[in-house]
């Protein structure tokens, strides 16, 4: 008998909860400061088949682990050597779906009366698990085997016994096997955890209970969107958009393409069109392309949505081979995060046709800094490794947000505090950068910039999209400002790069870095002026650009 709504909602906070709980003790347990405090990690929890109940913060990972437990099943669920205590660990990209070889993934199964009900799962990105490069993300990677040691989905646990030598294999591989030491050993106390907690829930409420209302949860939220398509216009819509380049071919941009079709409550994206794969490390795995499209879709539809992997029953999705969207080994992945938020911007942008009351203009995307210091501070790491936030563009009566990590990855801009006592590094300048939001009716949001000075010598990998083809404006905005990176600041040799590369740098060198600005909405002569004069108090827009770009004295 199906539980009754008000059990099946208890079971759905009850999940929210341990969700939320499994966050906040790997922050506090992980290892790398630099990893907690941007927050690239997640937890979920799972129904037997690997499906998403609650959707975790780092919202791209969300699809991840249907792929990852659908594999542990095909190769040990048939057998009976899947049992209560395993653990599993992956973080392959092509057979584990992992965004990229230096985020790992742990699974546990939660049994209940000798039947799988479910798993808990956790992934995190590591330090350094091998390859070309300290830090394992290189910006001119060719093939994945350059981006670190590769591990299928495998037992580290085995019917709660640890196997030791699947962790001296993976840390043989890492430059800071102490620091992915203890990330993993956090990762994987979490994880079980996770499993207990929900076999605890089996324990109270009943194990057919907690399927039950696993099934329910997941189907409610697939008729919610169901509905929300339900209620666009029928059709198709088309979109691209290209990368500046992927990091090995440098004059060549690559495109991103999409064509969505609406019928019959059903949303499909077809993006069979997108330039084939990659010799750079610039291309997706179809889990990251799920992200951007449930991310995209369920933005354009309405906030009220709650992800869940039972959206996936309305929405179909259509892919060429050896394409950078479908990518085949041993493709390299590296660099998927800048890929995935400028897919977003193309996704958007042809559901805006859909839906244009919630169109947004194209943002200032993802982009990352990696410093392998000489030595680095006493007891700390030698890896620096930073998300770098950019901005939203201008929508549909809003204006972009500024200085902050944009679309689907909820990441945080590591604080100038924690870089400074843990690296021997010193950020010299740390601002808004004026006029490189995006003119419009609603302006998009501003780019920062940082400044950094080694206080001793290093290697710099810097790894960014969006200077040759900056955030484009919609409705009649106008396009953000380029990202840039300047070498050699303050100094004769101080010149700008315009792609992602490795820099071989000295105590005392300094360099700066500005993220992308937000695309602009609607005709910027249309702006309200009271809004354009605090633009103008806050330092977001000049007066000469509110002359300009705006066609207002102020």
């Amino acid at each position: 008998m199906m539980p009754d709504p008000i059990t099946i909602q208890i079971l759905r906070n009850k999940i929210a909860s341990l969700v939320d709980e499994m966050h906040y003790h790997f922050y506090r347990s992980g290892y790398s400061t630099i990893i907690r405090e941007s927050r690239d990690f997640s937890c979920v929890v799972l129904d037997r088949t690997g499906r998403v109940i609650i959707a975790p913060p780092m919202f791209f990972h969300a699809p991840v682990y249907r792929h990852l437990v659908g594999r542990i099943l095909e190769l040990y669920g048939t057998d009976g050597t899947l049992k209560e205590g395993d653990v599993f660990v992956s973080n392959h990209p092509y057979e584990g779906g992992l965004p990229h070889v230096s985020d790992m993934a742990f699974v546990a199964p939660v049994f209940a009366g000798g039947e799988i009900v479910g798993f808990a799962g956790s992934i995190a990105h590591k330090a350094d698990v091998g390859g070309t490069v300290p830090g394992s993300t290189s910006a001119n990677a060719t093939e994945m085997y350059h981006e670190g040691v590769l591990v299928p989905p495998i037992k580290i646990w085995d019917a709660g016994k640890h196997l030791p030598d699947v962790e001296r294999l993976i840390l043989a591989n890492s430059r800071q096997p102490v620091l992915v030491r203890g990330d993993m050993n956090a990762q994987i106390a979490v994880t079980q955890k996770g499993a207990e907690r929900v076999a605890e829930l089996c324990a109270r409420f009943g194990a057919q209970t907690v399927v039950e209302s696993f099934a329910a949860i997941l189907r409610g939220a697939g008729e919610a969107l169901r509905a929300e398509i339900a209620r666009l216009p029928e059709g198709t819509a088309s979109a691209e958009g290209l990368l500046d380049n992927d990091g090995v071919s440098f004059e060549r941009p690559v495109k991103l393409a999409v064509t969505i079709s609406i019928a019959g409550g059903i949303a499909t994206f077809d993006f069979c069109n997108s330039d084939p794969q990659a010799k750079g490390p610039i291309n997706l795995r179809p889990s990251m392309v799920e992200a951007c499209v449930f991310y995209a879709l369920i933005g354009s539809l309405g906030p009220k949505l709650q992800f869940n992997d039972g959206m996936r029953d309305c929405v179909r999705f259509l892919y060429k081979p050896n394409t950078v969207t479908n990518a085949s080994p041993p493709s390299s992945v590296s660099n998927y995060q800048m890929v995935n938020l400028k897919l977003v911007d193309v996704i958007l942008e042809a559901m805006a046709q859909f839906n244009p009351a919630r169109a947004n203009a194209h943002g200032g995307s993802s982009s990352a800094l990696l410093i392998a210091w000489a030595k680095g501070r006493p007891h700390r790491s030698q890896l620096q490794y930073e998300i770098v936030g950019s901005a939203y563009g201008g929508g549909a009566g809003h204006d972009g947000a500024s200085c902050t990590a944009a679309h689907l990855s909820n990441l945080h801009i590591t604080p100038i505090e924690i870089l400074e006592s843990e690296y021997p590094v010193r950020i010299r300048r740390f601002d808004i950068v004026p006029d490189t939001g995006g003119a419009g009716t609603y302006r998009g949001g501003n780019a920062f910039q940082r400044e950094y000075e080694l206080l001793e010598d290093a290697m710099v990998i810097r790894r960014f999209d969006k200077s040759r083809f900056p955030p484009g404006g919609i409705a009649g905005g106008r396009n953000g400002g380029g990202a840039r990176f300047v070498v050699g600041v303050g100094t004769d040799n101080e010149y700008e790069t315009h792609q992602s590369g490795r820099y071989d740098m000295k105590a005392g060198d300094r360099f700066l870095i500005q993220s992308a600005g937000g695309g602009g909405y609607g005709d910027p002569h249309a702006r309200d002026a009271q809004a354009l004069r605090r633009d103008i108090l806050e330092g977001y827009v000049s007066i000469e650009a509110a002359r300009d770009a705006y066609g207002k004295a102020i």
